[in-house]
């Protein structure tokens, strides 16, 4: 049994379930999941969660994500990308690379983004690409995303290529259509690598057939990052008493004197005296305890 996170370059045409299933026969077991969906069309790393490893899916997905995109302007399709149907084409050679790079630029910061209809959000517990393929359209709440950095990589209009650092729920299919919409002649992806996600870099991430051949090599525990390795910027606490020792066999918040000028909020990496990884603990300066936030302690 497995138990951690595999750094998975996904291919174009794959959709991330078809990596779960896929990783379930190399790894010869059925508890994975994975940390935030790629389109078909995208490529790159998915982190996948493995056993306990399981228990950061949520986690992960909270995390920020780095993007390499190609936005093409002057075409406004159905689904945000050149996958879709194209609604509209317009004349683009009125544009010029500093119009192009300003209106780009400006979307760095705080934005409210209206989620595209070709997504897996529910509305009314139904996923908004079945309504959309039923023909059916539904308004959106915008919803606050933040655009930490863009970077222009190469303008060869109608075709913008960019790398673009965000927080989670940001869908860059929706940031090329609103870049194209201000420029006033609408735009769509044209294709999107992600880069990173968190702590996990495209250079390290390995394809299924790379994955499968380690597996054949006897090798494949060397693609699975131990959990608390996930964690290993946050400072430690290791038990040094068997009453501790027993509060957290148990996942119960404990009161230490080992850390000096410990603020609220802070978060610590909890080992029993063993040396066994507990899980990560919230310090509550109101009441001077150290709180679970994910234990990692026992069964699968």
């Amino acid at each position: 049994m497995y138990d951690g996170i595999i750094n998975v370059y996904k291919e174009k045409g794959f959709t991330s379930h078809d990596v779960v299933a896929k990783m379930r026969g190399i790894l010869g077991q059925r508890k994975i999941g994975h940390t935030g969906t790629l389109d078909p069309a995208a490529e790159g790393v998915l982190p996948v969660c493995a056993g306990k490893g399981t228990k950061l899916c949520d986690m992960l997905t909270d995390h920020d994500k780095t993007y390499r995109a190609v936005l093409l302007l002057g075409t406004e399709t159905d689904t945000e990308d050149t996958t879709g149907t194209v609604l509209e084409a317009k004349d683009t050679s009125g544009l010029t690379e500093d119009e192009v790079q300003d209106v780009v630029l400006s979307f760095i910061g705080d934005y409210a983004q209206v989620p595209p209809m070709y997504s897996a959000l529910k509305v009314d517990g139904k996923k908004l690409y079945e309504l959309a393929r039923e023909g059916k359209t539904v308004e959106r709440k915008a919803r606050p995303v933040k655009i930490f950095d863009i970077r222009i990589e190469k303008i060869e209009l109608p075709e913008v290529t960019m790398t673009v650092s965000c927080s989670k729920g940001t869908y860059i299919r929706t940031l090329c259509h609103d870049i194209g919409a201000k420029l006033s002649v609408g735009g769509c992806m044209k294709e999107l690598l992600r880069t990173k996600v968190g702590r996990f870099e495209l250079s390290e991430s390995l394809t299924l057939d790379e994955l499968q051949k380690l597996k054949e090599e006897d090798r494949l525990a060397e693609a699975v990052l131990p959990v608390e390795e996930v964690f290993k910027e946050l400072p430690e606490i290791r038990s040094d008493t068997e009453e501790l020792d027993k509060l957290l066999k148990n996942g119960n918040p404990f009161r230490s004197r080992a850390v000096k000028d410990v603020k609220g909020g802070d978060m610590f990496r909890v080992y029993h005296s063993d040396g066994t990884f507990i899980g990560v603990f919230k310090y509550d300066e109101e009441k001077h305890m150290y709180y679970p936030e994910k234990i990692f302690l026992g069964g699968n």
